[in-house]
């Protein structure tokens, strides 16, 4: 089970990272040291765009010095990031897809849903721009655009947040992209950085939360073209896992780490984290 791999019975971080999970703690930097040593830690279930654009490294720190409260966080897809939790493998879920939430939550595996932040997502694509979408503000619009065009679309196809977003546009747009899997559609069944690395090697477009888009370095031809449609919002919510299912669920860390996040210090802190100058995620507890 993940919470055990990342710790709770002391299996070494190397097989963590062997599995292919993201791990993240508090103290932003593995080693010298050990953020693996610490006694007082909770296991939080994530998103991989909180972890890729930096905004763990940033707040985890600031909790830990304050709580004294170690975050070792599971980074992956959403819905992979759900499953550790429905398993009882994290005391915390913090992701970003809100039906999932709440059926999460309706199913008796969390206790309540918190807001925390929201920030958009983006479609990207190559600056010769093959499907004619550049400046488009219709998401669902330009999704059909590149589908008549068969230019070449990358999806994360791994059932996470972006991915469901994803395949509700092009259910909004009237177009069944898996007829044309293996053609013009492509799934990576990756992360977001490995997705926007295949659309960048293709020159094709993909969606993609804006954070992790600031944040990835290797952007080749790709820009933004599609902006600003309000169906591209994109809500983060914050779970405790429940203790009357889960017994081993560290409620009271758990809970410290959930009321940080959506307090005035913890909103501010997200308000205040930036990639290259730009703030990223706005914070929405309350």
């Amino acid at each position: 089970m993940v919470s055990r791999l990342l710790g709770r019975r002391g299996l070494c971080l190397a097989l963590v990272l062997g599995l292919g999970l993201a791990f993240v703690p508090s103290a932003g930097v593995i080693g010298a040291g050990s953020a693996l040593a610490g006694e007082r830690f909770i296991v939080v279930a994530s998103t991989t765009s909180t972890q890729n654009s930096g905004l763990f490294r940033y707040l985890l720190p600031k909790f830990a010095k304050k709580t004294g409260i170690e975050v070792r966080v599971v980074a992956v897809g959403t819905r992979q990031a759900i499953r550790l939790a429905e398993r009882g493998d994290a005391d915390v879920l913090f992701v970003h897809h809100r039906p999932s939430e709440d059926a999460f939550v309706a199913a008796g595996y969390g206790v309540s849903r918190h807001d925390v932040m929201y920030n958009d997502f983006v479609i990207v694509g190559p600056k010769a721009d093959p499907a004619g979408i550049r400046g488009t503000r219709d998401a669902a619009k330009a999704l059909a655009r590149i589908a008549a065009a068969a230019a070449p679309f990358v999806s994360r196809g791994d059932d996470s947040g972006t991915n469901k977003k994803e395949l509700g546009l092009w259910k909004t747009a009237g177009v069944d992209p898996a007829a044309a899997s293996g053609s013009w559609y492509r799934e990576s069944g990756s992360g977001m950085g490995a997705t926007l690395n295949t659309a960048a090697a293709m020159s094709a477009y993909t969606l993609a939360d804006r954070a992790t888009w600031l944040s990835f370095a290797n952007k080749g031809d790709l820009v933004v073209v599609v902006e600003g449609d309000k169906v591209l919002y994109n809500p983060y919510g914050v779970i405790l896992v429940s203790p009357t299912r889960y017994p081993q669920v560290k409620v009271k860390d758990g809970q410290a780490f959930i009321d940080w996040l959506i307090s005035p210090e913890g909103q501010a802190a997200i308000a205040a984290f930036r990639i290259d100058g730009r703030q990223v995620f706005f914070p929405d507890a309350g």
